[in-house]
């Protein structure tokens, strides 16, 4: 079994920030197909019933849980085609999937929208990952994704859409619940999570993490990972497809978001990532966003999901 590195799972976790574009449950009579499209994030939940996928969903690892003694066994067979009631299924959306009901079933199905950074989560998961027996390993997040739907056919997370910003969280909870219960119970690869595929580079991505306010120059993170500045600047474009200082300004934006949610001061957002002026932190915000972190607020705690 794969030992996964807590910090390194801490910070994946830490990083997802999202946004709730369609929350509903979805009753699909035997035989019926739900499709999930490329490019979209999906969250699934079963309900009731039983689904298979197409492509077919045994490869990959799958846990198999003791209800009573919630003793988990990791299952690398694929022998197991189908996700029943209480299992749950996520893509990122890498490659087309549609999942047919075996009988009668009902899902919670949840479209994700990725922020910027939260996006790497592709990088690092596999095309998607089943956790079987779900609601036994996580009851909590499972009674959490059962309910966000509100009534068998609705449209768009109808109970919550006059509090948009608990939906959020309710399907982040949800989603980090399904990636941690993968990980943490031997799904995970040798060596996982890593960014980069490159050790040098993760200390890299990890120094960001960890302190986004640094002042970060590209001759100081070539330090961190034991390169040249023309070395490492190569490196770091290819392995993340963007420029240190691009991936900066993203963790920066990102935490910044998290920030806001929480009520942080502009002023003091601005200090703590490092930004000499809330000037200057408004225009790179704004730059990433769209909007001003005051109008990003606002839109945040009152947008109705789509």
């Amino acid at each position: 079994m794969a030992t996964v590195d807590p910090d390194a799972l801490t910070q994946v976790l830490g990083s997802v920030d999202l946004r709730v574009g369609v929350a509903r449950r979805l009753r699909l009579e035997s035989g019926a197909l739900l499709p999930l499209a490329p490019g979209a994030a999906n969250l699934v939940y079963v309900a009731e019933g039983g689904v298979h996928g197409h492509p077919p969903l045994s490869t990959g690892c799958r846990l198999d849980v003791d209800r009573t003694s919630h003793l988990v066994a990791v299952d690398l067979s694929g022998d197991r085609e189908r996700l029943v009631a209480g299992d749950a299924f996520l893509t990122l959306g890498d490659r087309p999937y549609a999942l047919e009901a075996d009988a009668d079933s009902v899902l919670m199905v949840v479209d994700l929208e990725l922020s910027d950074a939260t996006a790497q989560l592709r990088t690092v998961l596999p095309a998607h990952i089943t956790v079987t027996g779900f609601d036994a390993l996580e009851p909590a997040a499972a009674a959490l994704a059962e309910n966000m739907g509100g009534q068998v056919g609705a449209d768009a997370c109808p109970v919550r859409q006059g509090d948009p910003l608990i939906c959020r969280m309710m399907a982040t909870t949800v989603l980090l619940s399904v990636i941690r219960a993968w990980a943490e119970n031997g799904c995970a690869p040798e060596g996982w999570p890593s960014l980069s595929n490159d050790p040098f580079l993760d200390r890299v991505v990890d120094a960001i993490h960890e302190e986004p306010g640094r002042d970060w120059t590209v001759e100081r993170l070539a330090s961190v990972g034991a390169m040249s500045r023309s070395v490492f600047a190569e490196r770091f474009r290819s392995a993340l497809g963007r420029s240190p200082a691009d991936y900066v300004t993203e963790v920066r934006v990102d935490a910044a978001k998290r920030m806001l949610d929480a009520g942080d001061p502009v002023s003091a957002i601005s200090r703590e990532l490092g930004y000499a002026s809330d000037e200057g932190f408004s225009r790179a915000f704004r730059r990433r966003t769209g909007l001003t972190p005051s109008a990003w607020r606002m839109a945040h705690r009152t947008a109705v999901p789509a």
